[in-house]
């Protein structure tokens, strides 16, 4: 079969290379798709921009299947449309893609069917906003309601923070329109996993008991852009799969306090969700709790847990539009993958593009290691080259039976890999590198 991806991250990079890796799947089409995917075997990039590029793309090139990687088509409506075309699609439907789409909304299904979660309130007025803090107190967390491309999240440690953190949002310096609604929780203290997981319910298959949530192995990404989980929030400097902190006992409390009462939410809700999901959760000393909702995979996370899938993904992704993720059977790896991710000079602020990525392939490959491209494309002014396109450059994701031995080999990958004003951090998966409190 031929498989169309859309996205143009390293996330979407990961979902191509374990798509191209089934037998089952001829070509996987990426559009845009970046200069990873460009190089990758199967894959083959066409530029598209639009939801009517990426479904003639899929039609003229007689797509089979369609895996859509990023959070802003989905929520635009980009599934609907591809299955109106007769195009099966893992990605969620628009009404459910507002768990995403929307802190608040997100935040009103999870008290509603009792998902564990921190407290919080919503404000569309600045004073009133300004008010409920000042009451309050530091620390506390303030998210912008729409879409910010993770970057939406203050967690303010002291009421100055907290203060200049409702004016910024409210007032669109940060996140423009997306902060005009305001979701202020409760600190929850403690340290933060990610659990990616599949997702196949519609009412036809709840009616039959086959709506399920199939959860993947825990994952760890790193917000900060500096070691020690210090500096300013990015879109994530590294991940680890899996944690060794969630243990059974943790597994227990998240599949009775929060993936079972989401699953029963969505079925409640007579939504048809097939596609990715993504809890962002804090472990906390009553348990996990969830952070936030993705309605697709983590970036980074995709790029550590991928690699320890011992199954067809493609395979498994045809199921979930077939309504069969229930009778499909996962299997894991052993042992550990790190996947640190080196980024442009000056990001998570003002970067610039276009700089010449060396690679050393033959070093990375005697490593073992898989590099992901995501801010990068091909170089046409060069054969076979590719350059810098983006704040998050790339990311070297390396497995082994020990965490010890797949940091070690990461990082001796990333040592091969260079471009002007290149930045990693040393210190993703060590003791101290996730935030806590």
């Amino acid at each position: 079969m031929k498989v169309i991806v859309v996205g143009n991250g390293g996330r979407e990079h990961a979902i191509a290379w374990k798509l191209a890796q089934s037998s089952s799947v001829e070509e996987v089409i990426c559009t845009p798709g970046n200069g990873g995917t460009a190089f990758e075997n199967k894959c083959r990039n066409i530029e598209g921009k639009t939801q009517d590029d990426f479904v003639r793309i899929a039609r003229e090139n007689n797509c089979d299947l369609c895996v859509v990687g990023p959070e802003d088509p989905l929520c635009a409506g980009l599934a609907d449309k591809f299955w109106e075309n007769g195009i099966p699609t893992v990605g969620t439907r628009k009404d459910p893609a507002q768990l995403e789409g929307s802190k608040d909304f997100a935040k009103n299904f999870m008290h509603k069917y009792g998902v564990a979660c921190a407290d919080n309130k919503t404000f569309t007025d600045k004073e009133q906003a300004l008010a409920y803090v000042k009451e309050h107190g530091a620390p506390i967390v303030l998210k912008a309601d729409g879409l910010a491309a993770g970057k939406g999240v203050v967690v303010a440690l002291n009421m100055d923070d907290a203060i200049k953190a409702v004016n910024e949002l409210m007032d669109g310096e940060l996140v423009g329109d997306a902060g005009r609604k305001l979701v202020i929780e409760e600190y929850m203290r403690g340290v933060e996993i990610s659990i990616l997981g599949a997702v196949c319910v519609d009412p036809e298959l709840t009616a039959q008991g086959k709506s399920c949530i199939v959860p993947f192995m825990s994952a760890r990404d790193h917000k900060r852009l500096l070691d020690g989980a210090k500096g300013p929030n990015t879109g994530g400097m590294g991940a680890i799969c899996p944690v060794d902190d969630v243990t059974d006992e943790v597994l227990a409390q998240f599949n009775k306090n929060i993936l079972e009462p989401t699953l029963k939410g969505i079925q409640a809700e007579g939504w048809n969700y097939k596609g990715f999901i993504f809890f962002g959760l804090m472990l906390t000393k009553e348990g996990p709790k969830v952070i936030e909702y993705n309605i697709r995979l983590g970036d980074p996370e995709t790029q550590a847990v991928l690699p320890l899938m011992d199954f067809d993904f493609a395979q498994m992704c045809k199921a979930v539009t077939e309504g069969k993720l229930s009778e499909f059977k996962t299997a894991w790896k052993k042992g550990y993958v790190v996947s640190p991710v080196a980024v442009s000079g000056g990001y998570p602020k003002a970067y610039k593009k276009g700089m010449t990525i060396k690679i050393d392939t033959e070093k990375v490959e005697q490593t073992g290691a898989k590099v992901f491209f995501a801010g990068a494309m091909e170089d046409r002014r060069s054969q076979g080259g590719i350059v810098t396109n983006g704040g998050r450059v790339l990311a070297c994701s390396a497995q082994a039976d020990t965490f010890d031995e797949a940091w070690k080999k990461a990082y001796a990958a990333i040592e091969h890999v260079s471009f002007d004003g290149m930045f990693y951090r040393k210190d993703i998966g060590l003791p101290g590198a996730a935030e806590s409190n």
